[in-house]
């Protein structure tokens, strides 16, 4: 039993960076329709970023601090470029203007940075805390402690400030926001600012378990989009519910299942993906679809 917990202690903490990322995807796909499949490589954009401030003697904080500034930026800044002009094509247009996204910032960071691997700081204390038997590494609590902190701004943000009232205007419908004078381009490109922060801090907290380089962010992108697809990709709240379990199931079958094993486990997300899309495709918490004739 002592043996389970602890797999499953150590699924909830991967699963906390899981929904971090999954947090990101569908904070664009709640305001803006668009699935970006360059979210991933934005997070690890970010991070070299951060590498780059705490690298020339920044403190670790102050550096993060920054970085999500940057992030922001950035993140509007595309919005502006290079979402805007495709604003209203096809959605297979947005998607290929996203994946060529992905494409061109992986290469921007190889470029500046080389694909070298590169240690990052871990900004929590070694060690664990015991508790009947089950360690509880301090970097898990502490990355669950930031995944529950970004959640909590995020609810205080849609939930009690004007900005956050447009935001979800915009996301409920954006004519209609237009219409009492919400300036639905700007509300836009806040949202893609917002989801580039919280996937700086989804890179942040993989860079430490990992190693820092250009592709590091590959495979959490494949559970991020398992963790939004089971919550629902218009739910916040059901994407860290999605990441928490995607973490768990992950390492659970990695442990109990001999034939997936530490080789297969990239395996039970896709898995998780094509049964929620066969049973369920809104997710969890998601809301379906209802088109009057």
């Amino acid at each position: 039993m002592t043996g389970f917990l602890q797999q499953v202690v150590e699924g909830l903490g991967a699963g906390a960076i899981y929904a971090s990322l999954a947090l990101a995807l569908v904070l664009i796909y709640r305001f803006t329709g668009v699935v970006n499949f360059a979210q991933g490589e934005l997070a690890m954009f970010a991070t070299y970023i951060a590498w780059q401030f705490t690298h020339a003697g920044v403190p670790f904080w102050l550096a993060l601090a920054l970085t999500l500034a940057v992030a922001f930026a950035g993140g509007m800044l595309i919005e502006r470029v290079v979402i805007r002009p495709v604003e209203g094509a096809p959605e297979l247009t947005v998607v290929i203007v996203t994946v060529g996204l992905f494409i061109l910032v992986n290469a921007a960071a190889g470029w500046i940075w080389s694909f070298l691997i590169k240690d990052f700081p871990n900004p929590f204390p070694r060690g664990a805390l015991e508790a009947g038997g089950v360690g509880v590494a301090y970097s898990t609590l502490g990355v669950m402690g930031v995944v529950a902190a970004v959640m909590g701004l995020l609810y205080l943000l849609f939930r009690h400030t004007k900005i956050g009232l447009g935001m979800r205007a915009v996301a409920a419908g954006p004519e209609s926001a237009r219409l009492v004078g919400i300036r639905v381009g700007w509300t836009l490109a806040l949202g893609w600012g917002l989801a580039a922060t919280v996937g700086a801090v989804s890179g942040v907290l993989v860079a430490p378990l990992l190693f820092l380089e250009p592709n590091m962010m590959g495979g959490v992108l494949i559970y991020a989009f398992a963790a939004a697809t089971l919550g629902g990709f218009d739910s916040p709240a059901g994407a860290v519910v999605g990441g928490l379990v995607v973490g768990v199931a992950e390492t659970l079958a990695g442990a109990y299942l001999d034939f997936v094993g530490s080789d297969l486990k990239v395996g039970v997300p896709l898995a998780i993906i094509l049964g929620v899309l066969l049973l369920r495709p809104q997710g969890l918490f998601g809301r379906a679809a209802v088109e009057r004739a």
